[in-house]
This record gives C-alpha cells, structure tokens and sequence, in this order.
C-alpha cells in the first residue's frame, strides 16, 4: 500500500474585494513558486481581478473553480488531489465563507503551512462593526495580516491592536498605496517605555497589555504602576492574583478579561472584582498559567485598595 505524501496548503482570506488576488499575483509575479513544482489552484471567488494564463503556466498551477461551499468535502478534495497529483495547494477563500469550516474538510495529509489574511483598511472599521464575529472568524487561523489601502498611520496602531486581540501569533504587515509592503511605521505610545518607573494612565492599560504581549523585553525589570480590577481564583495560592481589565476584541459578545499574573503578600486580602493600586516589578519568566513564558509582576509591598474604575478597556 502506497503511503499518501504530505500536501502543503497556502490559504488567502479576507473579506469581499480585500485583495486577496491582487496579493496572489504578486506573490506569484514573485517567482515565490517558481521551483518546479505542480499547484492545485482551488479558486472559491472570482473578482475584478484574474490571474493571467500566462502567469498560471509559468508556477505549473491547475485551477478548479468552487462556487458552493457544500461541494467542498473531504472526498471532493481528494478527488481532486487523485486528478492533478499536485506538489502543494493554494486556496483563494470566499470572502463570505468561513475559513475554519473549510480547513476542517482537509484530508488528513493536507497541512496548512500558511495562512494570510488580507483586510482593505477603508472598510475595516465598518466591517467590524456590522460583522464584528465574522470577521473575528477570518482572522483566527491566520499566520500574517495584510492591511492594505490604509493611509493614514494614526489608525495603523489601533488596528494592529484589534488584530491581536483576536489572534496574538498573527504577523502584521501594511501596504502602501501602491501595493508595496510598508515596514516603516513604528507605533508611539502614550507612556515613555525608556523609563524605569512606568506609570499607566486608566485609559493606557489595553495599549500597554498588547505592546508587553508583543515585546515583554521592554518591560523586563520595569516598575510598573497603574489601577486595576481584580481577578482573584478560589484555588490560587495566597500571593497570587490578576490585576487588569474587561475588554472587547470586535464585539460587545466577545468580551474577556486581559491580566498578567501578580505577586503581592496580601493578595489574598483581595476578592473578586475589588479595585487595587498595582506597583510591582516586572519579570520575564515561565509561568504555567501561560503555558510559556511571560510577564509576570512581583509587587514591592502590600497592595492598596483604589475606587473602581472602568472595567472595559479598548485597543485604540
């Protein structure tokens, strides 16, 4: 009996009209899959723009055009990979259908080794907030983000910061107006990170969770102060807790609460919901409530009591 061989899968989605093929078609204008080897081309949705002839027979790509979502099925993929015998698939997704939901009818030698997610920066705010859960579904199983079409670099950090929310391994990339891949922007922040003592406004908590979830290095040995809520287990330990907030990544129901696990010798003098003043050291180090390693604060002295504030934070 014949071992079936492995076959890697490259996956584009996004939204109607977010560039998936133009992305596409550069990618392959790239020579990205110009070593030889067989492309099964499975297009789900047909727009303005098509792939050339020309360009399909130069990267040795079949392409099968699927226009219901119900005909992919794990047998129909691999009929398919019966009838074109290909090296690796690529799959251009419909901007309506549901990614995981195709990812789920993969045969069991299909691997997903790479997934973008292509987002139009101009209709990404409205998206968000009409279709807030579909597009949190979109952006799940994605290993990069592309915005595109986005000018304007005051909004370029509240969106990585969305992105984040929904899928913290994703990469984040930009285009410029012309199609180019735009590595320049570097975010500021509200809080000076160069200084020892980090002192965190009420509305600064989200900016600072993504930035230390991002880049812990910066905080290592930092001092940070700030107000915050309570999140306190019956069965953690007497020192432990969570200090942070409620915050919402697309919609008001996908509310969760953000926090970075807490060290202070009162702790347990705290229940949930109560409001404390936070000044702890910063530390980068494994913490099995992670499943890795992290940032994890050590308080300086017994934390203080503070009046409630805002449970929900943002991430713009």
């Amino acid at each position: 009996m014949n071992q079936e061989k492995d076959i890697p899968v490259y996956m584009f989605t996004g939204m109607l009209e977010s560039g998936k093929t133009a992305f596409l078609r550069d990618t392959l204008e790239g020579g990205e899959f110009e070593d030889g080897n067989k492309s099964l081309f499975i297009l789900c949705e047909e727009g303005e723009i098509e792939l050339s002839e020309k360009l399909l027979k130069r990267n040795k790509m079949s392409t099968v055009v699927v226009e219901d979502k119900e005909d992919i099925t794990e047998e129909f993929l691999k009929n398919l990979e019966k009838e074109y015998n290909p090296d690796r698939v690529v799959i251009e997704n419909n901007g309506m259908w549901i990614p995981q939901e195709i990812i789920d009818e993969f045969p069991e030698n299909w691997m997903l080794v790479q997934c973008i997610n292509l987002i139009d920066g101009s209709t990404f705010e409205s998206y968000l907030q009409n279709m807030g859960s579909f597009v949190m579904e979109q952006v799940k199983p994605a290993d990069l983000v592309v915005f595109n079409r986005v000018t304007d670099n005051e909004v370029r950090g509240g969106y990585r910061r969305r992105i984040k929310a929904l899928n913290r391994k994703a990469q984040i990339l930009y285009e410029d107006e012309k199609g180019n891949l735009d590595d320049a922007y570097v975010e500021s922040l509200p809080f000076d990170t160069d200084k020892p003592v980090i002192e965190l406004e009420d509305d600064d908590f989200g900016l600072w969770y993504m930035d230390a979830m991002d880049h812990p290095e910066k905080y290592k040995g930092k001092t940070m102060k700030f107000r915050a809520l309570i999140y306190r287990d019956k069965n953690f330990p007497e020192d432990k807790l969570v200090p942070g907030r409620f915050a919402m990544t697309c919609c008001a129901a996908d509310v969760q609460f953000i926090g970075f696990v807490c060290h202070a010798p009162n702790a347990s003098e705290f229940a949930q919901k109560d409001w404390a003043y936070i000044e702890a050291e910063a530390r980068f180090e494994y913490c099995k409530d992670y499943k890795g390693k992290g940032i994890v604060l050590y308080a300086k002295e017994p934390l203080k009591r503070a009046e409630a504030g805002e449970q929900l934070v943002y991430f713009t």
